[in-house]
């Protein structure tokens, strides 16, 4: 009986067939990217709001005052009062008389009385002039519940966790097609209840749903593709990775033309409905049919491939070698069972948890600072794209490991060189923390491919999941490390950053090497690498 590499061979390893489901399943790193970066553009701040006095909305009314007026009555005394005082988070602690004087509403407190009137902070009663513009805006998330921006970006990162556990382990069980497409449905549904959602609380259960399905599509098309390609082709799990970037360069054109929160939001999620039209176009994985013994399955899905690849697999094939491994439900005590597992276990987590925190530190560092918010958010996400490249160019010529540790070590110079740059230069610290975050990306990349190769089909998925996983928990720390490391010393952050890629590029060093090896299919197979 063949090995499945052998059918593959016969079949085409990169032929007509892979290239037109890699096409397919890559549009999914548009939407996830969009919705992974979609704060920026659903929680911007609000141009122009104020707090307003109690009885103003109903003399508003009776007078016909224009918004801007109504700010001028409620905001102009306080700056009189004190010019540091915005009336934003603060407003005089007085009510207005809805039958009193439209040009004066204040006058029954006496012309000059306003400086002596006390304060008093806004509790929900704000004014926006575009009410439905962000999130911010729509939930009154300004001054003292500020915070609460940063807990619904931490609620999908949760969700990316959540769905890194449920859905990868999901996917090794009932199959990676199915979940993908369930993973997609689920998207769109909530996606949609996001966007009309009465109150926040609402708005965050669904969030976190929406990063728990979004998880679970990224994941299973990543894992789909590197498992119908060659080993030689398997440079597809890098390329995919260029339509992630460019969700991000497509996310602030889209949010630039769409003027509501509710509609960029609609339309980040909408086009996963879409992708339940692949049921009838991407088979599932042939590989984890062979796991599942399903042998039958798989060989019919093998001759289809080679039908559309202008090839013909030898008809005396009746049945395709399967692993030999009992198959069980995968769990986290698999992945450390045995020295070659548990080693390259444990150094991928450490990978994916300093790749994440680095990448979002120096994303939020760098920033995005003052200007247009959609031109800036563009150019930084460009500096992304040479990384694919250098990767494609790189990684099928040295392998995997060297670039991998290159790309961490680099990050490590550049940030620490940084953090000792004089201030007097700002171009030059810009351009050097921007190869830092080039380099970031490159590892950011290699580990997604890399962790791919390293783990037999029966655990594939739920390895990749549970190890990606720490890319969230680094995603939900960074903001909080890099903010209060700061407070301490500006440049503080960029000194832990240095030591943690400096320590992850020593650590992949002592990973096997997997360039042009074929995929391992048992736990015998890893062990051997």
């Amino acid at each position: 009986m063949p090995s499945f590499d052998e059918v593959l061979k016969e079949a085409g390893e990169f032929g007509r067939f892979q290239k037109r489901v890699f096409f397919l399943l890559s549009q999914t790193g548009i939407t996830f990217s969009s919705l992974f970066a979609s704060v920026v553009f659903l929680g911007r701040a609000p141009d122009n709001f104020w707090c307003r006095i109690p009885g103003a909305a109903e003399l508003s009314d009776r007078c016909g005052w224009t918004l801007e007026e109504e700010r001028n009555f409620t905001v102009l005394p306080l700056h009189l009062r004190n010019e540091s005082v915005s009336g934003e988070c603060e407003r005089l602690d007085v009510t207005w008389d809805p039958s009193g004087s439209c040009s004066s509403p204040s006058s029954r407190y006496g012309n000059d009385s306003t400086g002596s009137l006390p304060l008093t902070p806004c509790r929900g009663t704000w004014v926006y002039e575009q009410p439905h513009s962000s999130i911010v805006s729509e939930y009154d998330l300004v001054c003292g519940n500020a915070w609460m921006l940063d807990l619904s970006q931490a609620i999908l990162n949760l969700g990316f966790l959540a769905g890194a556990f449920i859905l990868g382990y999901a996917a090794d069980r009932y199959g990676r097609i199915l979940i993908y497409l369930l993973s997609c449905l689920g998207v769109g549904i909530c996606g949609i209840i996001v966007a009309f959602s009465p109150n926040f609380t609402v708005f965050l259960i669904f969030r976190f749903l929406q990063g728990m399905f979004g998880k679970g599509t990224w994941m299973t098309c990543y894992v789909i593709v590197t498992e119908i390609v060659g080993s030689d082709q398997r440079i597809v799990g890098i390329v995919i990775q260029i339509f992630f970037t460019l969700g991000i360069l497509i996310l602030p054109g889209i949010a630039y033309l769409i003027p509501t929160w509710q509609g960029i939001q609609l339309a980040i999620s909408l086009p996963n409905f879409l992708f339940l039209l692949y049921y009838w176009v991407v088979p599932e994985s042939p590989r984890w049919l062979l796991t599942r013994k399903k042998g039958e399955k798989a060989l019919k899905i093998m001759r289809n491939i080679a039908k559309h690849n202008g090839n013909f697999l030898s008809p005396h094939y009746s049945e395709i070698t399967i692993s030999n491994e009992e198959v069980s439900n995968p769990s986290f005590l698999d992945l450390v069972r045995t020295p070659q597992m548990r080693r390259n276990t444990l150094i991928l987590m450490y990978a994916w948890f300093t790749s994440a925190l680095i990448y979002q530190g120096l994303v939020m560092r760098l920033g995005i600072i003052g200007g247009n918010l959609y031109l800036d958010f563009f150019i930084s996400a460009a500096v992304e794209l040479p990384a694919a490249f250098l990767i494609i160019v790189t990684i099928d010529r040295i392998g995997r490991r060297l670039p991998f540790a290159t790309s961490n070590i680099v990050a490590s110079v550049a940030c620490l060189i940084t953090a000792f740059l004089p201030e007097d230069v700002p171009w030059l610290k810009t351009t050097v923390a921007t190869l830092g975050r080039l380099s970031i990306t490159i590892a950011f990349e290699v580990v997604y491919l890399v962790n791919s190769e390293l783990y037999p089909t029966t655990l594939r998925n739920f390895g990749v999941s549970l190890c990606s996983s720490l890319c969230d928990l680094g995603g939900i720390i960074a903001p909080f490390l890099l903010f209060r490391l700061a407070a301490i010393w500006l440049e503080l952050p960029l000194i832990i950053f240095s030591i943690l890629a400096a320590v992850c590029g020593l650590l992949v060093m002592l990973l096997p090497e997997t360039k042009g090896i074929s995929l391992p299919e048992t736990l015998e197979d890893v062990e051997q690498l």
